[in-house]
């Protein structure tokens, strides 16, 4: 959608507040030993209480409230009887909707230790992976600038995630975002798609979501119908914002 009046960056803002809230406490409420389906229900209590619902379940019936991948599940999968181990890198997607206005936010984590130690692995290999993602989304969010080409974005993901020694995975994408889950622009590539002419214009509402792997940057399905994996199991990484498109800096709505 294209946001063009005060009533919608109002309900945008406050939409893009529940999410990021509800995203923040369910982060911080991961530790060893529970389950992703408790973590869900966590979720699930936040947004209710908000006075927000699902959006994967409001768009699409998802069998779940939040999003929690376990990798190498790298996004969708689906809540349930996993016990979350120390060390484990997840990913917890939120998307709601309130007032017939949808927001989206993401990010990738490792299941904290009980002694609060880092493991040699995280550092060495997640925390690296953690890092150039964010920076990715950082840089992602710079180049989405009314007048600008839209797959100027996706550059800026593929450079930062060359710089840093990772990969994009190609396969999945960032949307349009505003009236429902997923509206145009359908594809925000995480990398520069040359054939795409598209033209960011003021006021577009899109959700942005680098992915970046250590592995050569494919997906492929689980048995369960929902989840997505990488496809050579290596670790991946996503963090996503909702945002405003201007003529400067974007209006971020989930921070």
């Amino acid at each position: 959608m294209t946001a063009d009046s005060d009533d919608d960056i109002k309900a945008l803002k406050a939409i893009g507040h529940i999410c990021a809230e509800t995203l923040r406490e369910m982060m911080q409420a991961v530790r060893p030993g529970m389950t992703t389906r408790e973590l869900d229900a966590r979720g699930r209590s936040l947004l209710e209480s908000a006075g927000a619902r699902s959006a994967p379940q409001v768009a699409y019936n998802y069998p779940g409230t939040t999003c929690i991948s376990v990798s190498p599940v790298i996004a969708h999968g689906i809540p349930g009887d996993h016990v979350l181990q120390e060390g484990e890198l997840i990913h917890i997607d939120v998307s709601a909707e309130r007032a017939g206005y949808f927001g989206d936010t993401g990010a990738s984590l490792t299941v904290p230790a009980k002694t609060g130690d880092r493991s040699e692995r995280a550092l060495a290999e997640i925390d690296p992976l953690l890092a150039a993602t964010r920076q990715a989304l950082a840089k992602a969010l710079g180049a989405a600038r009314a007048g600008r080409r839209l797959n100027g974005i996706g550059r800026a993901v593929e450079d930062e995630a060359a710089r840093s020694g990772f990969n994009v995975i190609a396969d999945l994408t960032g949307h349009g975002i505003g009236r429902s889950l997923h509206e145009a622009p359908r594809e925000i590539w995480n990398f520069h798609n040359r054939q795409d002419h598209r033209i960011l214009n003021e006021g577009l509402v899109l959700a942005i979501e680098p992915f970046l792997t250590t592995g050569q940057g494919r997906i492929k399905q689980a048995a369960d119908g929902w989840s997505l994996l990488t496809a050579d199991s290596a670790i991946a990484a996503q963090f996503e914002h909702t945002i405003v498109v201007t003529q400067g800096d974007p209006l971020i709505l989930t921070l």
